[in-house]
């Protein structure tokens, strides 16, 4: 007897600009996601009410009712994830929109393939099932210290900031300019090169203390970083 394939899991993507949300829609169909189109603000908000969609791609700049609007009532009746577009980078509007409870954001211009690897990562973590396994990664922000399976990691403080913002969120890919943006707002000398050299430390350091061969962050071609948590304890080996 034949098992009924699943349903395809539904993303509502929100966004005025036809062009760009066609382009979106298709790279999503192609995934196999069922992608649904609104574009404007109080449409999108009627859809969501009445039936949510898996997770919505919300654009920020939207006409009648805005997306973080939409994002606020949008929350009273649903905690389905919902991903920000957003062409406005200032701190306040990416602050505002995770502290009303957005699980990731996006900033214009993209690429619709770093889209589909944001919607497939957040679904992947809302779907993980029942309590997160205990990291055997320890961070200490008051003695910008971190231990792995007990293990003293001999991190710089940049290199210590830049594994807080990946582990916070394990599974997301964060960009190199994401990273550079959270990482270390409060610097001007540090480029993307950096990134990729304060990466490549974290990863000898990361497996030195594991002793697994396992590969704690996870480049994604032509997206960005995302923080893997090791799927085995370091004493399975």
């Amino acid at each position: 007897m034949n098992t009924p394939a699943a349903a395809p899991q539904r993303v509502l993507v929100v966004e005025d600009e036809a062009d760009i949300a066609g382009v979106v829609l298709d790279y999503l169909r192609h995934a196999g996601y069922a992608a649904e189109h609104a574009a404007d603000g109080r449409t999108a908000l009627e859809r969501i009410l009445q039936a949510p969609p898996d997770l919505t791609v919300l654009d920020i700049m939207l006409p009648g009712l805005d997306g973080l609007e939409v994002l606020r009532q949008a929350r009273r009746a649903t905690n389905n994830p919902v991903i920000l577009l957003t062409a406005r980078v200032e701190e306040v509007d990416r602050l505002i929109g995770l502290e009303l409870g957005a699980d990731d954001y996006i900033c214009k211009p993209f690429s619709p393939r770093e889209v589909v690897a944001r919607v497939k990562a957040v679904l992947r973590r809302s779907a993980a099932p029942g309590p997160a396994p205990r990291s055997p990664l320890v961070l200490d922000a008051q003695a910008w210290q971190a231990t792995l399976h007990g293990t003293p990691l001999a991190l710089t403080r940049r290199e210590f900031r830049l594994l807080r913002v990946l582990s916070g969120q394990s599974g997301r890919i964060f960009s190199r300019a994401q990273l550079l943006d959270l990482a270390y707002d409060d610097t001007l000398d540090v480029n993307e090169r950096a990134i990729d050299s304060h990466i490549k430390n974290l990863r000898k350091k990361l497996k030195a203390a594991d002793g697994t061969g396992h590969d704690w962050i996870r480049s994604v071609y032509g997206v960005g970083l995302a923080f893997d948590p090791a799927p085995t304890p370091a004493s399975a080996t």
